[in-house]
């Protein structure tokens, strides 16, 4: 009988993307996925090392499992991801009912690392310190039907120093152009409407082949795939954000209104202490320039509070750029030191006291400035891509989800249609809450898709292919197709 697994996952995007990597390789390698609630032979966590709570979840987790293995005989654990990268031998130590400890930079070698630890009956821990193979050309067994994340680079050249990515996912690889486009082209083959473009520094994307327009070009290749619908990308630094991207945004009809623009701090000296290459002034000019080009683009940031040497004054001047920005919605985050990172030992951590009530402030903020936003979207109509298992809604309404072109949740009243994950519907909306919309009129339109059949025919038979997109490329990539602007 096949071995079943389980995969969970902690933390970004990227891992949520590494996660349907590691779930190809286990079903190439012959495992099959568990069902809810059953009792896998293999449990994969995928860690994030950023939270300062991380490690005490991780250890959690698998002493919970600890009892679980001993009464089954032959069940295997294996840790990958930032924090097994960063912990390495310290996790058998800890944990020793490990079986696997893998890194960021070898996921590709879960399979065979489970069978040497099975035969060996020991512990196999393999970290390498750098990228051996680019990981989009591993298997993959992606979560949807209709939309998908594409890495096109890993690492990150940064040196913020609150972040210990950059220890852990070593410095920027960027893919080849040609490369990106020919995974996009043969997921918009099976039916994908939606991709979102993935990077730790997405938009710096064209640093390793020397070509700073790089990312722009991509956008507007994009726009050229017949049958791609939506592209979305995550997450953009401001040092790197130029008005060619700007341009491409605006200019290319298939990407979205929507950008994900961390801002971390609204005070020049804590953005100086952070090492973040930009200032306030060019931060909000970035934003002015990407409304006057796309008037009803949504944009979303990150927060942190409480940075070593932050003060009254440095907290107040991040509560104004949050009210002038007018951002949809905002990830706040408390400051954790992280071990290995210089902040950690900066003077004047800020006490714990001041940090959650300064936290709070910018929470109710934020909810106001989100609310406010969300009210001006009442009475638009909206299209929306129907989603599965997206936000939390009241069962009794009988409302299905899905997400509008700005990337905003919409829980919608289905009326007399019957919408599948990746159909789509126009809607109005009729109410707005801090982190969602609601339309409970029928909807206007219902447009069914390849998505909506895709999704249908992952459903009647469940699909355990897994799709390899060959080597990648090396030297000068090929150039891009030529694009020409479009209003």
């Amino acid at each position: 009988m096949s071995r079943t697994y389980e995969v969970r996952t902690y933390g970004c995007q990227m891992n949520v993307h590494d996660s349907e990597r590691l779930a190809g390789l286990l079903e190439d390698a012959g495992y099959e996925r568990a069902p809810a609630g059953g009792a896998p032979d293999v449990v994969v966590f995928n860690t994030c090392a950023v939270r300062e709570n991380a490690d005490n979840k991780l250890y959690g987790n698998l002493g919970h499992l600890a009892p679980v293995k001993a009464a089954r005989p032959g069940m295997q654990i294996a840790v990958g991801g930032c924090l097994a990268q960063k912990d390495r031998d310290t996790i058998t130590r800890r944990a020793p009912w490990v079986d696997v400890v893998f890194g960021t930079h070898n996921i590709g070698s879960l399979p065979a690392l489970l069978e040497r630890a099975r035969h060996n009956e020991e512990a196999q821990v393999e970290i390498l310190d750098a990228l051996e193979v680019f990981p989009s050309t591993l298997p993959t067994r992606r979560d949807s039907a209709y939309s998908a994340w594409v890495s096109i680079s890993v690492g990150c050249n940064n040196t913020c120093t609150f972040c210990i990515v950059p220890s852990l996912r070593g410095t920027e690889r960027d893919r080849r152009p040609g490369d990106v486009l020919a995974e996009v082209e043969a997921l918009v083959a099976d039916g994908v409407l939606e991709v979102t473009l993935l990077g730790q520094n997405v938009n710096s994307y064209g640093a390793e082949f020397g070509d700073r327009l790089a990312f722009g070009k991509l956008l507007r290749a994009c726009g050229q795939v017949e049958g791609l619908e939506r592209v979305r990308f995550t997450s953009p630094h401001p040092r790197d954000f130029t008005d060619d991207v700007i341009a491409a945004m605006a200019e290319t009809p298939n990407v979205m209104p929507q950008l994900h623009m961390p801002l971390q701090s609204g005070s020049d000296r804590v953005l100086r202490a952070m090492r973040r290459s930009y200032r306030r002034e060019r931060y909000l000019g970035i934003i002015d320039r990407v409304r006057a080009a796309m008037p009803d683009a949504a944009i979303t940031t990150d927060v942190i509070v409480g940075f070593p040497g932050e003060t009254d004054e440095d907290f107040e001047q991040t509560l104004e750029v949050v009210a002038e920005a007018r951002f949809a919605s905002a990830f706040t985050f408390q400051y954790s030191p992280r071990p290995g990172t210089p902040a950690a030992t900066l003077p004047d951590q800020v006490p714990a006291d001041v940090v959650k009530e300064r936290y709070a402030r910018l929470a109710a903020l934020q909810e106001e400035v989100s609310w406010a936003e969300g009210r001006a979207q009442v009475g638009r109509t909206l299209e929306v891509l129907v989603s599965e298992g997206d936000g939390r809604k009241d069962g009794a309404t009988a409302r299905r989800s899905g997400r509008a072109r700005d990337g905003r949740l919409v829980h919608f009243a289905p009326g007399a249609t019957d919408p599948r994950p990746g159909d789509v519907v126009e809607v109005e909306v009729t109410y707005a809450a801090p982190h969602h919309l609601v339309a409970d009129g029928a909807p206007r339109s219902l447009r069914r898709t390849r998505a909506g059949d895709a999704w249908a025919a992952r459903r009647g038979a469940p699909a355990r292919r897994a799709v390899g997109l060959g080597m990648p490329s090396v030297g000068v990539p090929a150039p891009l197709p030529a694009v020409t602007a479009c209003g």
